[in-house]
Order: structure tokens, then sequence, then C-alpha cells
């Protein structure tokens, strides 16, 4: 029988939301190793230091070379309107391409749907907003897959097209640059909240939605040539695997950090993703760190569509720490 969809609460409907679903950095990485697939000079960026997109090179005639990005990314409700949840998945989706330096050309759809439990005009809405998004992004979206699936999940598969000289990669981050961060954090222990009490928090959603091709642009015009965008990892997940694909360590200063209104009352009420600790659990014995655990943890804090974390500085962010020479810890949180 399904649900009247004005009563429907879609994140009752799976055991977690966003990117805090992500299968834990340390397990996924000892799941992948040596899976390198075929070779190819070709291949730009493949699975070595886990970017946010492949990338492999094209012959385009007398235009020159081309680098074709690819990748999906899906996930269970983070957010209980319908519309909204397509939206924040669609942008999620579209940021990987943004953080390589590249432009999404064609989407398809990824969807999952317990049929006969939720209603399909709410699926309907889901598909909406993210064919909204992905409009304000100049993207096409060309049909898809769907399954029948225990729980509701959504996302895309997009692809885009790079300069193959001037991508955006996790291992290209130098000591002496700056870092910067264009989103605020905090939207994993909101969305948190969110299942767990039904409150809505607009600024979370609309920080969600927001695109990162701004911020793509404006680091390629800086000349910047590291980035990558901030999601299930956290800052301090995704910062380690940046230092360390780079071979430098990564010092922030917790003070300058940005976060969401409300998200440091969210994160002393208790309303913690599962995902948020894990991700400290994991970069711990790599980080040194002059802070509260309290802080601690919400720099961990699982992100969903959040913003990038760039080498250099670029207008639209703000300078959180800088890159160093690798010392003994790749992480340090002063």
């Amino acid at each position: 029988m399904t649900t009247s969809p004005a009563a429907t609460r879609l994140t009752q409907y799976a055991h977690g939301g966003g990117c805090a679903c992500k299968i834990p950095p340390g397990e996924l990485e000892d799941m992948v190793r040596g899976l390198v697939g075929v070779g190819s000079p070709d291949l730009l960026v493949g699975l070595d230091d886990g970017d946010d997109a492949a990338a492999v090179r094209i012959e385009a005639g007398s235009g020159g070379d081309v680098a074709v990005l690819a990748t999906a990314d899906f996930f269970t409700p983070v957010v209980d309107d319908a519309y909204d949840w397509g939206r924040i998945a669609a942008a999620n989706a579209l940021s990987d391409i943004y953080a390589m330096g590249g432009r999404p050309i064609l989407a398809v759809n990824l969807l999952g749907w317990p049929r006969d439990v939720l209603p399909p005009e709410l699926a309907q809405e889901v598909l909406r907003g993210g064919l909204d998004v992905a409009r304000l992004a100049g993207c096409p979206v060309a049909g898809g897959h769907s399954i029948d699936d225990p729980e509701p999940k959504y996302g895309m598969a997009v692809t885009g097209l790079a300069d193959p000289n001037r991508l955006l990669r996790n291992d290209a981050a130098e000591a002496g640059l700056p870092i910067s961060l264009t989103k605020p954090l905090g939207v994993g222990v909101l969305n948190n909240r969110h299942k767990a009490t039904g409150e809505v928090f607009a600024h979370a959603v609309e920080s969600m939605v927001a695109l990162n091709d701004t911020a793509s642009t404006a680091a390629l015009a800086g000349g910047l040539r590291a980035a990558t965008d901030v999601t299930g990892f956290g800052l301090l997940g995704h910062l380690y695997k940046m230092a360390r694909a780079s071979g430098v360590s990564a010092v922030v200063d917790a003070s300058a950090v940005p976060y969401l209104d409300g998200a440091r009352e969210s994160l002393r009420a208790g309303f913690v993703p599962g995902g948020s600790r894990r991700n400290l659990d994991w970069v711990r014995p790599h980080l040194e760190a002059a802070v509260s655990d309290e802080d601690l943890v919400l720099l961990a804090d699982a992100q969903t569509s959040g913003g990038l974390l760039v080498a250099g500085e670029v207008p639209c962010g703000t300078v959180i720490g800088e890159f160093v020479a690798r010392s003994e810890h790749p992480l340090r949180v002063r």
C-alpha cells in the first residue's frame, strides 16, 4: 500500500541520508585496492588517488585534445521534500565535474524506488528537481536507469569536458599555497537533526543546491591546479586525501572555518551522523590537533553537496589554512 505524498517523510524510508551513507573511507580504500582496470596512456585520472571523476584524453582534431570526465553519484534522501532532494542530488553529482575543472555536458538519472510503498508522484518530483538543477548548469538530462528498491535512492551519472592541461586534481597541491573552502560546513549535523525531528533548515538546503560552477571557473581563471569537493568524508577526510596524494601536509585554522547557523548547536544536541564519527576515526592517526573533539567532529562532518576545497585563493572562498612541506602528520589543526 502506498503512502500519501503529502504525508510522506522521505528520510524515514532510509537507514541514513545523503553522503553520510558512503562506505567508510578506510574500508572503501581496502575494497578497491589493486583494482586499476585496463591501463591506457590516455587515462589522465583514474582510481589511484580517489579523485572526483575519471578523466581520459581524446583527440579532437584541429581544435586540440580534450579531456572527457565521467562520474556517478547517488544517495538516499537527505531531506523530506522530494523536489529538494532531487535538486541536492543533482548538484552533488555535477559537483564532481566542477571539482575537476570541467564543464558538464550530459547527465543520466539513477533512481531506486520502493514502488509498492512510495507513490510515483514523489519519484516524479525527485526527477523534476534534478532536471531543474541540471538545466541551471546547462547540462541536458537524457534518460537514465531505474530499479525497484527497498530504499529510495537518486543521483546522476554525469559526463563533462575539460582542458587536459588545466585539470583540477587532488594530487597537485603545493607547499606554500593557502587552502580555500567555498561553502560553509555543517549540513551533516543539520540534516541528521532534520531526519530526527522534522525541522526544516532552508539555509542548509540553499547551500546544498548551489552549484560549484563559479568556484571552479574562478580556480581555473587564477591558474590553480588542485581542488576537490567536500562531501561524505568531511573536510578532514577530503583534505587528508589531497595532502597525501600531493606529498604535502595541510594546516587548518579551526577558527577560520565557516559553519552554517545551527550546526554547532545541533552537534551539542547529539545530532551527529555516524559517518562523521567514522571520518574522524579514519584521519585521527594522521592528525595533530590542538582543538576540542567538538571542533574535530564538525571538521569531519559528512557533507552532502559541499563546496570546493582549493589549493590557492578564490574570490568566492574562505582561506582556512595552508599547505606546508610534508611532516610527520599530513593533517594539523590549530
